[in-house]
């Protein structure tokens, strides 16, 4: 009989995942935790299902390869050297900071400092997955405060792929099997440090060039499938290149991939072809989360998982705020990365298994790293949403909180030094996208004042160097349209491709300025119907746009031909005639 444990394992896990992925969202609950619940009904040893755990453990580093992949693609290098002076020191105090308590409240449960340690570095890193899934569904993700918080991982992700490297050599003095190696400690530090520069290097000096180049020749092609499999050989086979040749983790590999692709025209497209399969290969991670996990741990170490929870939920996330808050930036920064850091997840399963094969870590350890990852994952969500809440509170508690929440990002204030000509009777433009910056160029041409509104923040930091009037915000906020001068204008133009997002910012933007107009972006005749029906404002709907400026230059094209028949059908159809461009 054929094997097949890879078809099995799929089907149940979707299958399942599915089913509670959607009962989990019809109550009000991130479907995640449908996900999660999903893999720990489908592990062996529960319901006894036919699944392959190493296998579905390989489809979910498939999922983080992706995801970092798709985050590399909206990520520039600036941004990452624009908050290096926040995350480089914040994630480090942050690791070591909970390292220690980690470590010390493990070794008050009498394990010993190798498996105290291993612990104590398992709950200092929070997951990938979990934190860009969380960004991306609130909108965070391109902003500051996004650019902020997956700087922070990426530097405890650089940290975690030397911890690995440096674990089997040390694994003696830390109470470990002794592992057979000539090559003493600092030399293997200085190889970790070269290799992890080296792959770096490369990818920004030679990749940069390469891979957009290779993007665009495929491109050219005109074949879907093959610019989908450039897309995905290019992410997973760099992932696994920095993996095997460089030592670096599959997920930097892929950030680093995505990153230096984005420099390609073809960025957008190539994001958008990749993510149907960057979100099924991320539901088999969370499901892969949950096989893993055995429910006998809380009733063996009720105690000890409470703990280690505590330390997750709630040292890191108010270390971080406090960390963040401390180096001078806005309270809204600081509680959007202590909600990000309420987790963790791969790299603490990495972590806590490389230790369980040096013999660091006993099976007890890793059942509560897991239990601990389940529960943490499960009520991050949570803690995004009482962000506004807890904010509050600290405001009336404390004057640095206050101080803190005064601090605007200096992007999303109004220059004082802008002409009121242009932030009076102008064209407010919300998103700079493709779609956004070609209008704002035409407007330009016409001498019309735009101001443009984008949550990007170091996109409006270079339109700004450029001598155009932006704000960096999210339309939804009051205050974001107020900055963006809304109540002076006569028109606002969304470029935006979300009808909820849309909808939001004309009910907000109506409170501010009842006389204001809306002209809005629909990417289906339903959703332009919806729109028109509801009378947001005038909708334009991109294949009818196309169609119709296809059809202008049909009848364009017959009238300024010598072919007096081609005349005579214009004449003859019941659409207005066009004005040749050059009577004779």
């Amino acid at each position: 009989m054929h094997s097949v444990s890879l078809i099995s394992t799929l089907a149940i896990g979707f299958g399942v995942a599915l089913v509670l992925g959607f009962f989990a969202e019809k109550i009000k609950v991130p479907a995640l935790v449908g996900y999660l619940i999903a893999g720990i009904l489908v592990s062996p040893s529960v319901f006894g299902f036919d699944v392959d755990l190493a296998l579905a453990n390989q489809l979910a580093e498939i999922g983080v390869m992706l995801l970092m992949f798709g985050v590399g693609l909206h990520f520039s290098l600036s941004d990452l050297i624009k908050v290096k002076g926040l995350v480089v020191p914040g994630a480090i105090c942050q690791m070591i900071s909970s390292t220690l308590i980690g470590t010390a409240l493990s070794y008050l449960w009498g394990w010993n400092f190798g498996h105290a340690l291993l612990m104590g570095l398992c709950l200092s890193c929070a997951s990938t997955v979990v934190v860009l899934k969380a960004l991306e569904a609130r909108g965070l993700l391109q902003g500051f405060d996004g650019n902020v918080a997956v700087g922070w991982l990426v530097v405890q992700d650089m940290v975690t792929v030397l911890l690995l490297v440096l674990l089997p050599p040390l694994s003696s003095m830390l109470g470990g099997e002794a592992q057979n190696t000539a090559v003493p400690l600092w030399q293997l530090l200085l190889i970790t440090f070269a290799q992890v520069i080296v792959f770096i290097v490369l990818m920004l000096v030679i990749g940069k060039r390469v891979l957009p180049f290779l993007l665009w020749q495929v491109a050219k092609t005109g074949s879907r499938e093959l610019f989908t499999l450039c897309v995905l050989a290019v992410a997973i086979g760099i992932a696994f290149g920095a993996s095997e040749i460089f030592h670096v983790s599959f997920a930097l590999g892929a950030f680093f991939a995505g990153m230096v692709m984005r420099e390609s025209q073809y960025a957008h497209r190539a994001a958008i072809e990749s993510l149907p399969l960057r979100d099924a290969f991320s539901v088999i991670f969370f499901v892969g989360v949950g096989m893993m996990f055995d429910p006998s741990v809380i009733m063996e170490h009720p105690f000890h998982l409470l703990g280690i929870l505590l330390i997750i939920l709630l040292f890191n996330p108010v270390i971080a705020t406090i960390l963040v808050v401390l180096l001078r930036y806005p309270l809204r920064t600081a509680l959007t990365l202590g909600a990000c850091l309420g987790q963790i997840g791969e790299f603490s399963f990495i972590l806590a298994g490389l230790g369980q094969s040096l013999g660091l870590v006993t099976e007890e350890g890793m059942n509560l790293v897991l239990a601990a990852a389940i529960f943490s994952i499960a009520v991050n969500p949570f803690a995004f949403a009482s962000m506004q809440k807890v904010g509050d509170f600290l405001k009336r508690k404390s004057k640095l909180f206050r101080v803190a929440a005064a601090r605007p990002s200096p992007q999303s204030l109004m220059p004082d030094d802008v002409e009121q000509k242009k932030i009076t009777g102008h064209v407010v433009v919300v998103g700079y996208g493709e779609v956004g910056r070609k209008l704002c160029n035409e407007l330009n041409k016409l001498n019309i004042p735009v101001v443009i509104l984008d949550k990007d923040d170091a996109l409006v930091q270079k339109l700004r160097r450029s001598s155009l009037t932006a704000i960096q915000g999210d339309a939804v906020d009051p205050s974001s349209l107020l900055q963006a001068h809304v109540h002076k204008s006569p028109l606002l133009i969304l470029t935006i491709r979300d009808e909820i997002l849309e909808r939001k910012v004309v009910e907000t933007s109506k409170l501010l300025n009842p006389d204001i107009k809306f002209i809005l972006r629909a990417t289906t005749d339903s959703e332009a119907a919806n729109m028109t029906a509801d009378n947001l404002g005038m909708v334009v709907q991109a294949s009818n746009a196309l169609a119709d400026k296809m059809c202008d230059l049909v009848r364009k094209e017959l009238l300024e031909g010598d072919n007096p028949q081609d005349k005579e059908i214009v004449e003859n159809s019941k659409i207005p005639l066009v004005q040749p461009t050059n009577p004779s």
